[in-house]
């Protein structure tokens, strides 16, 4: 029974995936084609919550996490794909950029201990002994089965920066705009004295991520001004501005054995345990109010146990929205890290007219999680969540900027530069 009823909401998953795979585009973003894989993260080795991104030629390492749901093990192997500022495949051929053998196996996995849904944790740390990269740009990393390269299970963006280049970067309320209460600007100027570039307002592109978000980033930015070895971006124009959005949603499933703030209920219907959360309020006219939260993301953790890699279950988690009415001219999302930063069917919300609701189940891992509710409108690939959430100004959020330069004579985009800004610390008003 237990096997029935997560296949069938396997299967479904399977659907989207490959629905959604049509497009040669999307094996160059983060995407998980299996349906039976769960839970990918992608980080800065020593901090899971950072984003994934490197120095050259460093000792900095990045970590790949990601649960084969099943009884039996699987045989994955990795490779790298270098990528152009745009997440095209670059123009630069493996050897160039690979140092090691193009395909190695994951060898580091370990089955679920005492879970009520069976599975194997992966683990991927590279560069390694095996394989390193030697240039900096954009880079996919795909995972694939033993056997089937052009069959892949999951791809993850990352990125390896030269860090030649200096950043200043300031946050603030947008000046001259009506949206200065609810947006925020991003400035930023960008120091490239001792490397040498060839036109750099030509050759140089900027881009700006919220929260480490690709669905809405700012891309392929001109400066705005540039002379004595500095660009500068601080335009009047609206291409630097951000929503602020709110502080994000969250929830503590932890443990199962009791329910922490927001969670309403916890159901164990055999085979599985269900977690509902109590209906989420409307935020949109609610005045601004600060807590601390993970910008989207979710860290896995187990309560009871000491191995939280494979001993964390997997739950229903059941998320209501009231709404008088269904939204139309698009759809709604569950948006965050839990769904991988995606809009598909495994976070789309379904209304329920009767109850006067849009209605979500997903199925996660033990941890603690943030989310948000968007909408995204017919047509576009961008959510926005001020619907239900509301936007501010002083909304805390974190600011990634990557300087991509194209040498004339190179055949790839080399990131000279990069920089986080937090609005805790950069805000100005």
């Amino acid at each position: 029974m237990r096997k029935s009823i997560l296949s069938i909401f396997l299967f479904t998953s399977s659907v989207i995936c490959f629905a959604a795979g049509e497009s040669d585009s999307i094996f160059y973003t983060n995407h998980v084609f299996d349906q039976k894989i769960k839970t990918v993260q992608l980080y800065k080795d020593g901090w899971n919550l950072s984003y994934p991104i490197i120095k050259l030629n460093s000792a900095e390492k990045l970590v790949l996490n990601f649960d084969f749901l099943a009884d039996q093990p699987e045989s994955y192997y990795y490779t790298f794909i270098h990528c152009d500022k745009d997440w095209n495949k670059s123009d630069t051929f493996p050897n160039d950029y690979l140092v090691g053998d193009a395909e190695n196996p994951v060898e580091d996995y370990a089955n679920s201990f005492n879970t009520t849904v069976s599975y194997y944790h992966y683990k991927l740390i590279f560069p390694n002994e095996r394989i390193s990269l030697s240039k900096s740009g954009n880079y996919i990393l795909k995972i694939y089965p033993s056997g089937k390269p052009d069959e892949p299970a999951i791809t993850q963006r990352f990125i390896i920066t030269e860090d030649a280049a200096k950043i200043n970067v300031s946050v603030h309320r947008p000046q001259m705009t009506k949206e200065n209460n609810t947006h925020q600007q991003v400035d930023f100027t960008v120091n490239y004295a001792g490397i040498s570039l060839i036109d750099p307002f030509r050759n140089v592109f900027a881009f700006i991520l919220q929260n480490g978000r690709w669905d809405n980033a700012k891309r392929s930015l001109n400066p705005d001004f540039y002379g004595n070895n500095e660009l500068k971006y601080n335009s009047l124009s609206d291409k630097n501005i951000f929503q602020g959005g709110n502080e994000y949603r969250y929830f503590d499933i932890k443990s199962i054995r009791y329910q922490t703030e927001y969670v309403k209920k916890i159901d164990f219907a055999i085979p599985n345990y269900n977690v509902f959360l109590y209906p989420s309020d409307n935020r949109e006219f609610k005045p601004y109010f600060y807590w601390q939260d993970f910008n989207g993301k979710y860290y896995i953790a187990f309560q009871e146990g000491h191995k939280p890699d494979i001993e964390s279950d997997y739950v229903y988690v059941y998320f209501t929205l009231p709404s008088d009415q269904m939204i139309s001219g698009g759809k709604m999302y569950i948006s965050g890290g839990l769904s991988n930063w995606c809009y598909d069917k495994n976070n789309l919300m379904t209304y329920n007219p009767e109850k006067k609701q849009y209605e979500c189940t997903m199925l996660l891992k033990q941890g603690w999680y943030n989310y948000e509710y968007v909408f995204l409108k017919d047509g576009k690939t961008d959510g926005t969540s001020s619907l239900f959430e509301g936007s501010h100004y002083e909304t805390e959020n974190d600011y990634v900027i990557l300087v991509y330069y194209r040498n004339p004579h190179d055949r790839y985009d080399r990131v000279i530069g990069t920089a986080i800004a937090n609005t805790l610390n950069k805000l100005t008003n």
